[in-house]
């Protein structure tokens, strides 16, 4: 994308919240011209293309917006929707850093200003099949983590039972132990405390059970939708359909990282500099996406316990790197061939 002040006579940085959003215009030069602030609903967004277009009316008009998959979600879809340019604003720096204070006004003029001075923007991302990738990874999030939670508290729960239940269940697994406990019954010749206890185990039990099959029904979910829109990745040594998603998700489509070294400083595992004298080293990225880290993570994992190539690799790096740094590389290697891959499937 080229830069902003060369494509549009009028940017319009815009300051989404809940209930308002305030947005400021500038000219191509960067100087002010009005400031307005409606409420977050689509009449809101209705007037506030309408106010722009008054403002610059024939002229080339480009949006700044913040939060584009948030709050200004329903703003970015509307003006995309009626052909206009949708920029997503930067994240901006912490209050205590920034000069000026701070307020809606404020945020809005520093978003368009910001984008005009910059020579890399950022698309929104896509709507669609990623969106349904999207929604289908935070639900599988939530159901992991309440899982988890169930079985820990079971857990937990176990370690104050009666020796004779807590024997008829040590040494089993987890969902051996879940199956169990869905079994037991609380008779009234029991002291309260364990009927209570038998009664709770056998709660959490179904509630794990119930995520379990969640967990099996969204992964089905998430299978079919990754070979839908791009069944290449699935071929992929070590890429399952979760990793395979959260590429999709966080790549959204063709273009919106300009280069294979974009994707990898987006996921977090572009190297940084950590030389000083004589030694010359990197070290890892703490930034980015983490979840498209995690991805990578994960299918790097698996590589390194089942595939030839990469076992061969580690072999040959053993003694000049740490398990860090290799692993490093090899997160590194994987974003730029799994970027490739995405933008020319994409394409073709």
């Amino acid at each position: 994308m080229t830069m902003l002040a060369d494509s549009a006579d009028a940017v319009i940085g815009v300051d989404t919240h809940t209930d308002t959003h305030t947005a400021c215009m500038l000219d191509h030069l960067g100087r002010q011209i009005a400031t307005v602030t409606t409420t977050a609903d689509p009449q809101g967004c209705q007037m506030l293309l309408a106010w722009a277009v008054r403002q610059m009316p024939g002229s080339r008009l480009a949006w700044v917006v913040e939060g584009t998959r948030s709050h200004g979600l329903g703003l970015a879809r509307m003006l995309q929707a009626s052909g206009h340019v949708v920029v997503e604003a930067d994240r901006p720096a912490r209050a205590s850093t920034r000069p000026g204070g701070k307020s809606d006004p404020a945020d809005a003029l520093r978003a368009a200003r910001d984008a005009l001075a910059a020579e890399k923007l950022a698309q929104p991302r896509s709507d669609g099949p990623r969106e349904a990738l999207r929604i289908l990874l935070t639900a599988r999030a939530q159901a992991s983590t309440a899982r988890t939670a169930a079985v820990n508290t079971l857990k937990a729960l176990l370690l104050g039972a009666p020796d004779n239940l807590r024997q008829s269940l040590r040494g089993l697994t987890t969902p051996q132990q879940a199956s169990k406990c869905r079994s037991l019954r609380a008779h009234a010749h029991q002291p309260v405390a364990e009927q209570i206890l038998r009664t709770e185990l056998r709660r959490l039990a179904t509630h794990i059970r119930t995520w379990d099959r969640e967990l099996r029904a969204n992964k089905a979910q998430l299978r079919q939708l990754v070979a839908q829109i791009m069944p290449a990745l699935l071929d992929q040594p070590g890429v399952g359909p979760m990793s395979a998603a959260q590429l999709l998700v966080s790549w959204s489509h063709p273009g919106r990282c300009r280069s294979e070294a974009a994707f990898a400083t987006l996921a977090g595992v572009s190297p940084l500099e950590a030389s000083s004298g004589k030694i010359t080293r990197h070290r890892l990225n703490r930034f980015g996406d983490r979840q498209l880290n995690r991805a990578l993570h994960v299918i790097i994992n698996w590589r390194m316990l089942h595939h030839c190539p990469t076992q061969a690799y580690l072999a040959r790096r053993a003694g000049h790197k740490t398990e860090r740094e290799i692993r490093r590389c090899l997160k590194r290697y994987a974003a730029r061939s799994l970027f490739r891959l995405m933008e020319t499937a994409a394409r073709t």
